[in-house]
């Protein structure tokens, strides 16, 4: 499963993508606008941060096709060709990116909140489709049950797109998804750090840590008792 930050916070990037085996970073103009900075500037720096060959995820504006075809170009010279333009799941949307990905630009279809619009994103030629996990929740529906059944879709009609699923409250929504095969998943910081965050870990590591200066109370690694 690919994984990446749904964040545009450049210092939290840097910290995840130091310890982490992180795909890329995804974005949307909220998430951007939690950051008081200029937008082109905050993508120009997450791509330097990525370095040319990670995937970054940005969205376009304009609610017309057209809009969406030039802002999509836009973004990948800004950005470069490991640029996903994340398009909205609207009328308008699909009639993008059909027109996107027929001159080779890669797409994902988001703002995803039922089925049909991951359906209709796949078919135009979506290469993600980005459902909203805990949003779904919100509505008053299921979320994670949502995206299996997206899934099972995209499977059934041999669809080569990957969800993207988005808007985590928690690492279990991750792990349930996770178990059940999708391709790729974008997670805020807190929740990747989730994934691990685990009092019984930290206490077994502890305990290899006292036992070990039980035996050799001058070294703090094996490497210093090697020399």
């Amino acid at each position: 499963m690919e994984l990446y930050i749904d964040d545009a916070n450049v210092n939290e990037i840097r910290r995840l993508i130091d310890i982490y085996p992180i795909d890329g970073v995804t974005t949307n103009p909220s998430i951007l606008a939690k950051t008081g900075s200029n937008p082109v500037e905050v993508l120009k720096e997450i791509r330097t941060i990525l370095g040319p060959e990670s995937r970054i995820f940005a969205q376009t504006i304009p609610m017309d096709a057209d809009g969406m075809i030039r802002d999509a170009h836009a973004l990948v010279t800004l950005l470069g060709k490991h640029t996903v333009v994340k398009i909205p799941s609207i009328p308008e949307g699909f009639k993008a990116i059909r027109e996107l990905s027929q001159q080779g630009l890669t797409t994902c279809g988001t703002v995803v909140y039922t089925p049909m619009q991951a359906y209709l994103a796949a078919k135009a030629g979506a290469a993600y489709v980005a459902p909203y996990i805990n949003r779904i929740d919100n509505m008053g529906f299921d979320g994670v049950e949502t995206v299996k059944k997206i899934q099972m879709i995209l499977n059934l009609h041999q669809f080569k797109t990957k969800i993207l699923a988005a808007s985590f409250k928690n690492s279990q929504q991750v792990l349930d998804l996770c178990a059940f095969g999708i391709k790729a998943a974008t997670c805020a910081p807190s929740v990747i750090d989730g994934f691990v965050k685990n009092a019984a870990i930290d206490s077994a590591v502890q305990d290899f840590l006292k036992d070990f200066s039980k035996i050799a109370p001058n070294s703090a690694s094996i490497a210093d008792l090697i020399g």
